[in-house]
């Protein structure tokens, strides 16, 4: 079985993500390829797809939030995701029973003893007003019938698990600062979440599994669970083994890919990239050393924004008082850091906001 090692497993991470050449297509069909984009920070996602599409700008995102055919929404691994109308609609069934697990992991003692089902009718009884509300004013509509829990678990609960929600504009837009309104999907999209089929073989896991090698390929099964925070879709990959070509990596562990998915030579060229906070490029791997250090894996959690140099994490930056800072985390050669501020001189151009120095701090 042919192994493949870290810098063979980077330049296919990059190429599927528009990382290593910048892809030439529209946002909605970008959203989609990357099975959705991390974006519990709300201006994330613009970088991130200014680093993944020729031409971005940052109109492009706003129009597709406004027009309903992305948008915000508790998904995979609980967090805030942007996805696709479409992807939002047929993936969230298959990710309740996770969201309810999660919300339920982390407040088990303030929500003990809660009648879900009961719970989850109340609050879309009171969104069927079809009027956005707070988290807070959502909790206080029901509260009286459920006055032990505090607030913000009862809320949580019902925004992030039991009722599918989506997160409205402005929320989301561009350079723009918006409190978080919600009202159901179904009612934002005009469509109703798709229903889990009752089927052994995992129809929907099947669709989410070739989705995922297609932008993250190859990955091991522990590498699916992280990315989706579901319990690995082991039925969907029994299902569709055979349709799939299988390496090992330098652990030994089984890779699973898509037949024709790229797999560019290791020796392939990288550009440098500036990447956002928790950009799923990073975070949507169990194993994450084909892109980032072992002794920097604290940096994709943090919220640290990071620079691929030769397609691995090689610097974070940020922006303040008027300063684009980049702090190296090994020595660059004189190449690298002409690519890197090159790359930076660009970046400002397109965060347009009154930065008047790059600065880029190198070690050694």
């Amino acid at each position: 079985m042919t192994v493949l090692r870290a810098r063979a497993l980077n330049r296919a991470t990059l190429a599927r993500q528009h990382l290593l050449a910048r892809g030439d297509t529209t946002v909605p069909p970008a959203v989609a390829h990357l099975c959705g984009m991390q974006a519990q920070e709300p201006q994330e996602p613009f970088i991130g797809l200014w680093s993944r599409l020729s031409g971005f700008q940052p109109g492009l995102l706003d129009g597709a939030l406004t027009a309903r055919a992305v948008v915000r929404t508790h998904l995979m691994r609980r967090t805030v995701h942007l996805v696709t109308a479409d992807d939002a609609l047929a993936w969230r069934s298959r990710h309740d029973t996770m969201l309810r697990q999660r919300v339920l992991g982390t407040y088990r003692r303030e929500l003990a003893g809660i009648d879900l089902d009961e719970v989850a009718a109340a609050g879309r009884a009171i969104m069927a007003d079809q009027r956005p509300r707070t988290m807070t004013e959502l909790v206080r509509a029901i509260e009286d019938r459920w006055p032990g829990p505090p607030r913000r678990a009862l809320g949580e609960l019902l925004v992030a698990a039991l009722v599918p929600m989506a997160q409205l504009p402005p929320r989301g837009l561009w350079q723009r600062t918006a409190g978080v309104r919600n009202l159901p999907l179904s009612s934002w999209l005009e469509r109703d979440v798709a229903p889990l089929p009752a089927d052994a073989d995992d129809p929907v896991g099947q669709r989410m599994l070739r989705r995922y090698l297609a932008a993250y390929g190859p990955a091991a099964r522990a590498d699916v669970r992280a990315w989706c925070g579901l319990a690995g879709l082991p039925a969907a990959v029994e299902a569709v083994r055979d349709e799939l070509v299988v390496f090992r990596d330098e652990r030994g562990r089984e890779l699973l890919d898509l037949p024709g998915a790229p797999r560019p030579h290791p020796d392939t060229p990288a550009p440098v990239r500036f990447l956002p906070a928790f950009d799923n490029a990073i975070l949507g791997y169990h194993d994450r050393s084909r892109i980032i250090d072992a002794a920097h894996l604290g940096l994709s959690v943090a919220g640290h924004r990071t620079v691929l140099v030769d397609g691995r994490v090689t610097a974070t930056w940020t922006v303040r008082e008027r300063q684009l800072r980049i702090s190296a985390l090994r020595p660059l050669t004189a190449a690298e850091r002409e690519a890197v501020h090159t790359e930076a001189q660009d970046l400002t151009a397109f965060l347009d906001d009154g930065i008047e120095r790059i600065r880029l701090d190198v070690e050694g």
